[in-house]
């Protein structure tokens, strides 16, 4: 058994849009046993985590940590010069530039 705690490889984007569902709608669907991580290998998704201090496995960290960096990238991009809009995205970056900066840093 693997004793590593590891991150999705899409980053809980599922849970997300199982949140979204369960919020909206009242629909609550069941998480997946096994998931696909960021280092490639197939675990019980209670062996992952989306917070950098949970995470173990290196290469998911490392993962995770670019995942973040181009996300932060992409929310830069969309986002306009002024208005709430751009507030909204700019923020957004500046959370997944700190995401990245920590599971970096573990």
């Amino acid at each position: 058994m693997n004793p590593h705690i590891h991150v999705e490889r899409n980053l809980n984007r599922e849970a997300a849009t199982r949140s979204m569902l369960a919020a909206t709608f009242g629909l609550v669907g069941d998480a997946p046993v096994t998931v696909v991580t960021g280092c490639g290998l197939e675990v019980a998704y209670a062996m992952t985590s989306a917070r950098p201090e949970k995470v173990t496995c290196l290469p998911c960290r490392e993962h995770a940590a670019r995942w973040h960096v181009t996300a932060a990238s992409q929310m830069e991009l969309l986002a306009p010069e002024v208005g709430s809009i751009s507030h909204g995205l700019w923020k957004a970056a500046d959370h997944h530039r700190e995401q990245a900066r920590l599971f970096g840093n573990g």
